[in-house]
């Protein structure tokens, strides 16, 4: 698939063509170094907080910057051309912990600002090589696709909407700051990163201001998934909205084991790919022994096999190691941003590509409350497990897509999509494959749409409620990442003829395309299929007007 290059007038972009781009390494590891008490922590300014503090590495920009400000600074000697703000944490969801939620804006201000200082220090002294900030955000503590409860699957502990409003208060911060990135990081929950990518894309509307976006995922063991199951290129395809910068992979593996899914974002990107591995494996006492040189020649074989354009260290990694792989790669030539065929892409836990050697796609209708009455009646019951039971007889009968529709007079549409759907992503089997997002009710697809980690297919929108509502909610479905089912449908009601359904569907591919750059591979038609052989004189064309209009 393609996606088009974030900012691409961006003044990185003329760095990352040149050469190899090094971001920095673990900041805990360094903190840990200059041994800070509680009464370190705490500083003058929470010298009276209510609870412990120590830990909150996120709370030195505000009470110890200056240390904050030599870590940034070893890095920048060691090499480092991007250096990561210190908020992996300063979140108000993560915040919660050290009862510091009302902080998150100053915490993402102070450490933007000390990072810029940090970077501002050493482009001074080598203009032709500028040091770039990237604002980190973390995964949070909480995951919007997994239930903490055995007992409930379809429970969370937090929603979309609160995830992206922390979000976006961490983002004002760090631009505020004076960022030069929005980096993504450490993303073990799909959804969870699209919140971020929600947010991010909200601040850059309201703003005006728009910085490339870095996206990077954690594949957590041998299996290749992230741990909220998504294959590589499932992840890949579920965050390729956020046209990034670069997308890659960092932490929970070491270099060697980490090189096949760098590998495969390498095949699958025509965006740049980083890698920023732990310095291997953690011994039995959660410590890591990779050497600085060990590490840095597998990364250089990265980078002389031409898969990566940004690398650094992640966990148990030290200037030292940064040193070192910035040596190692100096000389090496980038991987090249090559033109990669367009093609319709979704996901679930696993990829769904369709090209042209694709048949037919099988997609199931049967949990759908107006397509099965038994699937209404086990809905109307809430007999949720059993209901469950009939999307995954659809998928071990074939079905490549699942439609979930809960559009029924005597339901709560709205609360039952959301129970379904968070009950289904807890079922790898069903989960596996794409979400296809049915209702008529704009907010039901939207509460849809903030269950599914995958690339889901919305069915539908159309243009009945006229033009400025159209752009409206194809504008939203770009930020959460899906694509559309688009009806023959308009503000004169159903297309029936040739001739209607080809003017609409052409007016409405414009107004996407050309109007807000939506991408085409994401837009399918709906011609309208309207019952045949009735016995009715006018509906006697309705099959040839369809295969026509096709």
């Amino acid at each position: 698939m393609s996606m088009k290059l974030s900012c691409p007038k961006h003044p990185i972009h003329t760095h990352l063509q040149k050469r190899i781009l090094i971001i920095d390494g673990a900041m805990g590891s360094l903190i840990q170094e200059y041994k800070l008490d509680e009464t370190a922590y705490r500083g003058q300014k929470f010298a009276h907080h209510p609870c412990d503090v120590k830990g909150n590495n996120d709370l030195l920009s505000l009470t110890q910057p200056h240390v904050i400000e030599e870590i940034h600074e070893t890095y920048l000697k060691s090499g480092a051309d991007i250096i990561e703000t210190n908020t992996f944490n300063a979140n108000s969801i993560s915040l919660k912990d050290y009862q510091m939620i009302d902080q998150a804006y100053a915490l993402n201000l102070a450490s933007a600002q000390v990072a810029r200082k940090a970077a501002d220090k050493f482009t001074s002294q080598t203009p032709d090589k500028p040091r770039f900030v990237a604002g980190a955000l973390g995964p949070t503590n909480q995951t919007t696709s997994l239930s903490p409860d055995v007992n409930d699957p379809g429970f969370r502990t937090i929603n979309f909407d609160q995830l992206a409003d922390s979000y976006y208060e961490q983002i004002r911060g760090l631009i505020d700051g004076g960022v030069d990135l929005i980096l993504i990081e450490t993303i073990f929950d799909t959804l969870n990163a699209k919140a971020a990518i929600f947010a991010a894309k909200t601040y850059f509307e309201k703003t005006g201001t728009e910085l490339p976006i870095m996206i990077s995922g954690t594949i957590t063991d041998a299996s290749g998934r992230t741990l909220s199951g998504q294959t590589t290129e499932a992840f890949y395809i579920s965050v390729s909205h956020a046209n990034p910068l670069s997308i890659g992979l960092n932490c929970a593996l070491g270099a060697k084991d980490m090189r096949p899914y760098i590998a495969e974002l390498s095949r699958l990107s025509n965006s740049y790919v980083s890698c920023y591995p732990n310095a291997g494996l953690p011994n039995e006492f959660g410590e890591y022994d990779q050497t600085p040189d060990e590490m840095a020649q597998l990364v250089k074989e990265f980078a002389v096999d031409g898969l990566i354009n940004i690398v650094g260290g992640c966990c148990g990694t030290t200037p030292a190691h940064i040193e070192a792989i910035a040596h190692a790669v100096a000389d090496v030539t980038p991987r090249p941003i090559l033109e990669r065929p367009v093609y319709s892409c979704f996901s679930g836990l696993e990829p769904l590509n369709v090209t042209e050697n694709t048949n037919f796609i099988n997609v199931g209708e049967r949990a759908n409350v107006t397509g099965s009455k038994k699937f209404a009646r086990l809905i109307k019951e809430e007999n949720y497990e059993e209901a469950v039971s009939v999307a995954r007889q659809q998928v071990e009968s074939g079905a490549q897509m699942i439609d979930i529709n809960m559009d029924e007079a005597m339901l709560d549409s709205h609360a039952a999509m959301k129970r379904f759907l968070n009950l289904i992503a807890a079922e790898p089997d069903i989960s596996r494959v794409p979400i296809m997002i049915d209702s008529s009710k704009w907010d039901v697809i939207e509460e849809g749409l903030k269950c599914v980690q995958g690339k889901a297919l919305v069915n539908s929108i159309s243009l009945k409620e006229g033009e400025k509502k159209f752009k409206e909610q194809a504008q939203k479905l770009k930020k959460y990442g899906a694509a559309a089912v688009v009806m023959a449908f308009d503000e004169e009601g159903q297309a029936a003829t040739i001739e209607r359904k080809v003017n609409i569907c052409t007016r409405a591919y414009k107004i996407l395309t050309k109007e807000i750059n939506f991408p085409p591979q994401d837009i399918i038609f709906d011609l309208n299929i309207f019952a045949i052989a009735t016995g009715i004189e006018e509906h006697n064309e309705y099959a040839i007007n369809f295969i026509e209009a096709t």
